[in-house]
């Protein structure tokens, strides 16, 4: 089969014939088959055999037809390799064994050591690697997502610990942001020396910050993982999660490609705030995805068309699949996206020759 290349041309600015789709969440629990793999498996077993974790992400591929791979992971991956004990507790999420809340805590982090504890995943990257005909990404969570589970121990509504580390001890809290931008910074290289074709940063819980408190706390490390990436050519993509849009416009000087919207905020002024400077991904509600096909396709219309209105743009909802959604639905979407999308920028192209 030929290589589709739709999504990294859409993350470059480059014409495409139609819009690349890809779901956050597509290697998930709305798919029978998936379930059936989790009844005799974890998340952590999954991930730590490669085979098995390179069929899950290969899934969505042949029964969506979507036009990238997110590698089958967890973000909470690589903390293992800095010392951190957890687990992944069914409706609950990441549960932290040793949480971090000192100065000691965070001196005691190791360095990560991607081929000596997290072989298996760099493994997983190699055999999609060489059977995708699709884009693989690979992802790694933010920062400051990432420190929520390590300092509340568990996922936070308030994130309590972890802006009482910021506020009231900034030296500690700056020291942790270092190690696990270092962390980052060498789990993303990795992935793309075994074969990663586009990377994503995942920021799932940092628009419950204030926007001079991202600036402060935040946006430096986030910026120095683009600036030290920026060197590969393989498109870099920042998700700043649910209700950032205020954090929009202080992203303006970072070194990625793309930038992930929730459903929150439009699409053109999701442009407007970035300067236009990026290509842009999102931002289909996914609760959407539990209404009737001919609904869910009338939304997706509205969101295409914003989307074709400027050159980059990724349909892909404004936070990940929830377990409810419906398989064919999404097959019926996807298609849907594909047909439309050729058919109004085959229409757009001819409105702009005309001018």
């Amino acid at each position: 089969m030929a290589y589709n290349d739709t999504f990294i041309r859409a993350c470059r600015k480059q014409p495409v014939d139609r819009l690349p789709v890809w779901y956050m969440r597509q290697a998930g629990r709305y798919d029978p088959d998936y379930r059936k793999i989790k009844e005799k498996h974890s998340l952590l077993d999954i991930c730590r055999q490669p085979d098995l974790a390179a069929e899950v992400t290969l899934m969505p591929i042949r029964k969506l037809g979507v036009d990238a791979a997110i590698l089958y992971s967890d973000i909470m991956n690589p903390v293992a390799s800095l010392g951190i004990d957890f687990d992944i507790v069914k409706n609950v999420g990441p549960v932290i064994d040793n949480p971090i809340r000192t100065a000691e805590d965070v001196r005691k982090l190791l360095p990560i050591d991607v081929e000596g504890d997290l072989s298996h995943i760099i493994e997983t990257i190699r055999i999609l690697d060489r059977e995708l005909t699709v884009p693989l990404i690979t992802f790694a969570g933010a920062p400051f997502t990432i420190a929520s589970y390590l300092i509340e121990g568990r996922p936070s509504k308030s994130y309590i610990r972890t802006k009482e580390m910021m506020y009231g001890a900034p030296d500690v809290w700056f020291s942790l942001m270092d190690k696990l931008g270092d962390m980052v910074i060498t789990y993303l290289k990795a992935h793309i020396a075994a074969g990663a074709k586009a990377v994503q940063v995942f920021d799932s819980w940092v628009g419950s910050l204030a926007p001079r408190d991202f600036r402060t706390f935040v946006l430096p490390t986030i910026a120095r993982i683009f600036r030290e990436l920026s060197d590969l050519p393989q498109p870099k993509i920042y998700f700043p999660g649910v209700s950032s849009g205020e954090l929009l416009a202080d992203l303006q000087g970072i070194e990625a490609d793309v930038i992930g919207l929730d459903w929150r905020v439009p699409i053109p002024e999701g442009r407007r705030r970035l300067g236009d400077r990026y290509a842009v991904q999102g931002n289909l509600d996914p609760y959407v995805l539990t209404a009737p096909m001919d609904v869910i396709e009338r939304h997706a219309k509205d969101v295409i068309d914003e989307g074709i209105q400027s050159p980059g743009y990724i349909f892909n909802l404004g936070h990940g699949l929830f377990p409810e959604a419906s398989l064919d639905k999404l097959k019926s979407l996807t298609e849907f996206i594909h047909r439309y999308s050729e058919d109004a920028l085959g229409r757009l192209g001819v409105a702009k020759g005309a001018n």
